[in-house]
């Protein structure tokens, strides 16, 4: 891997530190479509790819005898093949795929505040983001002396229920969503607009949860593996959490303004957390 070693920064000769360096190239190659085809969406598109291609990149560098990278090598690609799959099948990939809030936020922010932001948050922020929430596989190459322990077999087994829960939240809002574009084919009336069954009962973005969840619990293999419960490579399910927080905001305030109903699902149903229900929600879940 050290032909990518092209940029002078700390981790500079280090698996991680070439995995930086593929990051800085794309978020740059990322920049440069999104102006020239003039869809922002290319981030999103390399997203579900990059943890894995960078946790492999460590894992080739032990050549694949630390069990400990091995498995979350194993588990980010499996996340990864699901984001993928969910990501391929509602279009993402295809020219015009374009997340629909970019759109809203182009017209919030005008053009160049939009550049602006496309430059620093879109692609720069975000793909620094996506390397630093895969750095705990950086602190377990440090320590890859370090045997499996209990820990690590705890943190693997939550976040494969994880991706079991997250998984069927996605699959719910498939089904939800064809099941509503074929009602407006077919020139049915639409009593539900949003989804508020399944895991949707429980939160209002139960896909949210689960990720956020994983990647926090991603960070205890690095504990796992040197002992230390604070070290720099937790900054980034921490940042993750955040732009979560304002992605959620964004996309309650969207949906707020087109279904009337939305509101009442807010006011009785969380939303990151599963709860029971505090009430029900007429307008929308009948």
């Amino acid at each position: 891997m050290e032909i990518l070693n092209i940029f002078n920064h700390p981790l500079t000769g280090s698996p991680f530190g070439s995995a930086l360096d593929l990051c800085i190239l794309l978020a740059a190659f990322a920049w440069l479509l999104s102006i020239i085809v003039r869809e922002y969406s290319w981030v999103d598109r390399i997203w579900p790819i990059c943890p894995a291609v960078y946790c492999l990149m460590v894992a080739v560098d032990t050549e694949f005898n630390s069990a400990r990278i091995n498995l979350m090598a194993l588990l980010v690609i499996i996340w990864g093949a699901r984001l993928t799959f969910n990501y391929a099948r509602k279009g993402g990939f295809r020219r015009g795929g374009e997340d629909y809030r970019w759109i809203v936020v182009r017209e919030r922010t005008g053009p160049v505040g939009f550049q602006v932001l496309n430059l620093t948050v879109i692609a720069a922020g975000q793909m620094l983001l996506v390397w630093l929430f895969t750095s705990p596989v950086h602190q377990a190459w440090l320590w890859r002396q370090t045997p499996l322990n209990w820990m690590d077999m705890a943190a693997a087994a939550v976040i494969v229920v994880l991706l079991v829960f997250e998984a069927i939240a996605d699959e719910q809002m498939w089904r939800f969503q064809q099941d509503k574009k074929q009602r407006a084919a077919a020139g049915k009336k639409i009593t539900r607009p949003f989804i508020t069954t399944g895991l949707f009962r429980y939160c209002r973005h139960p896909n949210y949860f689960c990720e956020i969840g994983m990647w926090w619990i991603f960070y205890l293999f690095a504990v796992a593996a040197s002992g230390q419960w604070l070290h720099w490579t937790g900054l980034g399910f921490v940042l993750l959490t955040i732009l979560f927080v304002f992605s959620i905001r964004l996309t309650e305030s969207i949906s707020a303004g087109k279904y009337p109903g939305y509101r009442d699902y807010q006011a009785t149903t969380p939303v990151l957390i599963p709860w029971p229900r505090r009430g029900c929600v007429q307008s929308a879940g009948n």
